[in-house]
């Protein structure tokens, strides 16, 4: 299998409509690819309770109206696209250093994938702050993963260096936005893209292997 590096948020909009753009292509070819989850935190400096929704959108596009047009694009492309999200069902915007631990931890379980859906579901569509250590642990549950040990990490300070120098390293390697893909350790496929051109990638890499 090709290693597949994806850089995501599980708060970023476009993070959910490429994930569901590239599961569309692998669908029936599963194998193709061994997907990791890397961490890159699109607000590094939010406070780590998070803040308002509202008033967050109003300070990082410059007021309600700027907000309402940039999101408005947003929803316009996940209905396009068939990407269910409901944007007016969240509240508050959070510091995601706990949810990307929890991907990284799901890694131990093979369970990142799953973790990364159960994300963005809680996230755009039932507006569950996912910076909550509770609402992160009753994420974990749901994919099979001790809950109560979740918990206990959490509460700790287990492998936030870890993430951050990962979120400063994707930086330093010259990422400025996500979603980004690496295939094979060496191309860079940024943005979501769309579902025929990893279907093009999946053909290609299938006939190179025969």
């Amino acid at each position: 299998m090709v290693s597949l590096d994806i850089f995501s948020d599980p708060i970023c909009p476009w993070c959910l409509i490429g994930k569901t753009k590239l599961d569309r292509a692998l669908a029936g070819h599963e194998q193709v690819f061994t997907i990791r989850w890397h961490p890159f935190q699109l607000n590094p400096d939010m406070p780590r309770e998070g803040m308002d929704r509202q008033a967050y959108l109003d300070a990082k596009f410059g007021g309600r109206e700027r907000a309402d047009e940039v999101y408005g694009g947003i929803a316009a492309a996940a209905a396009e696209a068939g990407v269910e999200m409901d944007l007016d069902a969240i509240t508050r915007t959070p510091n995601t250093l706990d949810a990307h631990r929890l991907i990284h931890w799901a890694e131990v379980e093979g369970a990142q994938g799953a973790v990364v859906d159960a994300l963005f579901e809680a996230y755009f569509r039932e507006g569950r702050d996912i910076g909550d250590q509770d609402v992160l642990a009753d994420i974990a549950d749901g994919v099979g993963i001790d809950a109560a040990l979740i918990h206990r990490l959490l509460e700790g300070e287990a492998d936030l260096d870890e993430i951050r120098k990962r979120d400063d390293t994707a930086r330093e390697m010259g990422l400025t936005g996500v979603p980004t893909f690496i295939v094979a350790g060496e191309h860079a496929v940024p943005g979501a893209q769309p579902t025929e051109l990893w279907a093009k990638v999946i053909d290609e890499i299938m006939a190179a292997a025969t």
